[in-house]
């Protein structure tokens, strides 16, 4: 089934049976020019026999037949040998042959009129079939004029062995031409189709983040699909653009009454109703999260952006803010990357990973969270570390599950859910396992960026 969606196949299949169609037109055409240019050269040469032997005639005067000289071909001389002459005398009965008809007769033919010649066929020795000349002559002899038929034949059979050998040869010949063309077609075709390819590994490259556009160098015939997917990625990217402003006003129009009960929680406080302070503040962390994480998937449902971002910067500047919250209090958050290091997300999607594995980690640290990272030749991986109780194996599974929730306010499940939506739009993965500090560690891996 996919070899016949293959256009290469389809391609190199309709050229070979082009090919094969005129390679039988080439030989039946090349036969039959051999078989006219045969028949011409066999008519020239038995009339050169016929007019040597017509030359070469004697009658005396009583009418016996003889030559002068004998032709000079040795298959007049043999049995049989395929080449034939006779001459018939018509006025006295004589008639003179070849040795090679042996003892055979050949048939007479139609009269024709003295001087004129005749072309014909009929049966020879042992079963054969002769191609004939023939010339009528009139001899005067002591006032008596002969009428000589001088006949000069031939066997087909020789003629169609020519044929059958050329048929034989010139089969080898076109079978050659024939594996030669049919690889020039298919270096032909796979080079034809080469700018397709081309063009199917940018859009992969554009896929994968590492380019933006596609090469507009491409032969004229592709050149409108390319300008065609070139205008749908400008129009994707002016829509990518518009969803993050949605959610950046989004964003923006939640904030101010989540800060509103930021204040009325403080106030609870304050008068003493810390209990109810305290579920007021779980919901509204819970709702932030929740609301965080639907405006992440709608940034992501429109595509990511594969700017490579500083990793050090965003994990300093997210710490710092971390640290300001209540469950961060007398932790410190150590950020152990060099400068150079270089994640391959976009900025924002890197802030909300960072916030969202170091609000976990510092909820849960007893006193230490760490920032590193690590990196292959085709992978870079980001660990947020921390020494708290950590979790069991089969929580780890329940934390990435979807949906997954580790506590009452369901604030682990979500920031882990959150990180996991964005590290698979980049085509990363998320493990959790015991870090070296004692607690939980958070591996991101992402595939490294081209050159």
């Amino acid at each position: 089934m996919r070899s016949t969606r293959s256009l290469r196949l389809r391609f190199f299949a309709l050229g070979l049976g082009l090919l094969a169609v005129a390679l039988v037109v080439t030989g039946i055409g090349l036969s039959a020019l051999f078989s006219r240019h045969l028949d011409r050269r066999v008519g020239q040469e038995l009339d050169t026999h016929l007019q040597s032997i017509a030359g070469t005639l004697r009658i005396d005067r009583i009418g016996t037949l003889s030559l002068a000289r004998e032709p000079a071909d040795p298959r007049f001389s043999r049995p049989f040998g395929g080449l034939y002459w006779q001459i018939e005398d018509q006025t006295a009965g004589g008639r003179l042959a070849s040795r090679s008809l042996w003892d055979f007769v050949i048939p007479r033919g139609p009269e024709v009129a003295a001087g004129a010649e005749l072309t014909r066929d009929t049966a020879g020795p042992q079963g054969t079939s002769l191609l004939l000349h023939e010339r009528n002559l009139v001899v005067p002899v002591d006032g008596v004029d002969h009428r000589l038929r001088v006949t000069v034949g031939i066997d087909r059979a020789q003629l169609a062995e020519l044929r059958s050998g050329f048929a034989r040869d010139t089969g080898y010949v076109l079978a050659a031409l024939g594996s030669m063309l049919a690889a020039g077609i298919w270096i032909q075709i796979v080079s034809g189709l080469r700018p397709l390819a081309a063009v199917a590994e940018a859009v992969g490259e554009v896929r994968a983040g590492r380019a933006r556009r596609l090469s507009t160098r491409v032969p004229r015939e592709v050149e409108p699909l390319v300008t065609e997917m070139n205008s749908l990625l400008d129009t994707q990217e002016r829509e990518l653009v518009r969803a993050r402003d949605r959610a950046a006003d989004l964003a923006h129009g939640l904030k101010t009454p989540l800060t509103a009960i930021a204040a009325d929680i403080r106030r609870l406080r304050e008068r003493g109703d810390r209990e109810i302070a305290d579920n007021l503040e779980a919901l509204a962390d819970s709702m932030r999260r929740h609301v965080d994480r639907e405006l992440t998937r709608t940034r992501l449902r429109h595509g990511t952006s594969r700017a490579a971002t500083p990793l050090a910067d965003a994990a300093r500047r997210i710490a710092r803010v971390v640290e300001r919250i209540p469950a961060a209090e007398g932790k410190t958050i150590t950020v152990g990357v060099p400068d150079t290091v270089l994640l391959p997300v976009d900025g924002d999607d890197l802030n909300e990973m960072l916030g969202n594995l170091l609000d976990n980690a510092a909820r849960h640290a007893r006193s230490r969270v760490r920032v590193g990272w690590e990196g292959t030749a085709g992978t870079i991986s980001l660990l947020v570390e921390d020494d708290g109780p950590g979790l069991a194996e089969d929580e780890r599974a329940v934390a990435l599950a979807r949906g997954g929730r580790l506590d009452r306010s369901g604030a682990a499940g979500l920031g882990l859910a959150i990180v996991r939506d964005i590290t698979e739009a980049y085509g990363g993965s998320v493990t959790l396992g015991r870090s070296e500090l004692g607690g939980l560690s958070a591996r991101i891996d992402l595939p490294r960026l081209r050159a």
